[in-house]
């Protein structure tokens, strides 16, 4: 049985007031990480150390009652450390698979990008299919299944960068920042006698996750707004700056981001301005600039800002409305 968006809304509610209750101040980056989860995406965190990345992915996995693994990423990780292993038991003699962490509801895979290429390459079957294949045999991951990945911007030294297939199976990017004075002052007063991750409840379940994202897929999106879409990652394709545009993926992960949005609000239709909230954390990290543009300091959120000014924006429908 599928949600209702109100259902849906309460849920959104109680978890972000969890999230809340453990990252101070910041409630924009806590809806965009829901809205990967309710669009049944991986987010990927791309901040400094010390700033929450992982007490959000912890109260994310607590507000969902699901289940938490975590993975910290470095040079002599190997896949079989994420994904698992078949061990020979010599008293039944015959081979046992033993399952990684990646075999949980919520998988963070910090500082991702210290791994190597090949290690990292070992979460893409389970971002894309939910499964992973060990020695020819397949084994379903649990759903929902996200992986949340943090990664440093500033710390090169040591690390691999992302390969653009696996950038591009991240549902959305966002960036934790810096806490304000009164903020980072009231981060003081709530973990004084205990962090407040020790003192959320979980609000649903892993089974009414799944419903909810079912919800989700059932949110009206009218014509006039796929359009928009397609335009405007067609735009990135054909701007001057950019050596690689945004995938078609990048388009279907616009379109199911606008439907979560849409619930998260209460609606069961998508308006421009959830798209148009949704284009830098989704297709800024899909965009590849070309040598010109990065030696003159251009950025992708400056490439999107441009596609943005130059497509129009349509009047949006909503379903049972009629076109004059």
């Amino acid at each position: 049985m599928v949600a209702t968006v109100d259902r849906a809304r309460e849920v959104v509610d109680k978890t972000l007031e969890n999230v809340e209750r453990v990252i101070v101040g910041k409630r924009a980056a806590a809806e965009l990480a829901l809205t990967a989860v309710l669009g049944g995406g991986h987010l990927l965190i791309e901040d400094v150390p010390g700033v929450g990345k992982t007490m959000l992915a912890r109260s994310v996995a607590v507000s969902l009652g699901a289940s938490f693994k975590r993975v910290q990423f470095t040079p002599d990780l190997l896949p079989t450390d994420v994904i698992g292993v078949n061990l020979y038991n010599q008293r039944t003699g015959e081979f046992e698979f033993r399952a990684g962490p990646v075999l949980a509801h919520i998988l963070l895979a910090d500082e991702i990008n210290r791994g190597t290429p090949k290690t990292q390459s070992a979460l893409l079957e389970a971002m894309e299919e939910g499964q992973v294949t060990v020695d020819g045999v397949t084994h379903p991951l649990p759903q929902p299944f996200h992986v949340i990945a943090t990664q440093n911007p500033l710390e090169h030294e040591g690390t691999f960068l992302l390969p653009e297939a696996q950038r591009d199976r991240f549902f959305l990017r966002l960036s934790l920042g810096y806490p304000t004075v009164d903020s980072e002052m009231e981060i003081m007063d709530r973990t004084r006698l205990e962090h407040p991750i020790d003192t959320i409840e979980p609000v649903t379940s892993p089974e009414e996750a799944l419903d909810l994202q079912q919800t989700v897929r059932h949110v009206y999106v009218d014509d006039l707004i796929k359009k928009y879409i397609v335009d405007i990652v067609d735009g990135t394709r054909d701007h001057g700056s950019v050596y690689v545009g945004a995938s078609p993926r990048g388009a279907l992960t616009l379109f199911r981001g606008g439907q979560a949005r849409a619930v998260m609000d209460g609606r069961d239709y998508v308006l421009p301005d959830d798209i148009k909230l949704l284009v830098s954390p989704i297709l800024g990290h899909r965009i590849i600039l070309n040598p010109n543009a990065r030696m003159q300091g251009i950025t992708p959120d400056d490439v999107l800002s441009q596609v943005l000014e130059r497509v129009p924006v349509p009047g949006a429908v909503p379903r049972g409305w009629l076109r004059n």
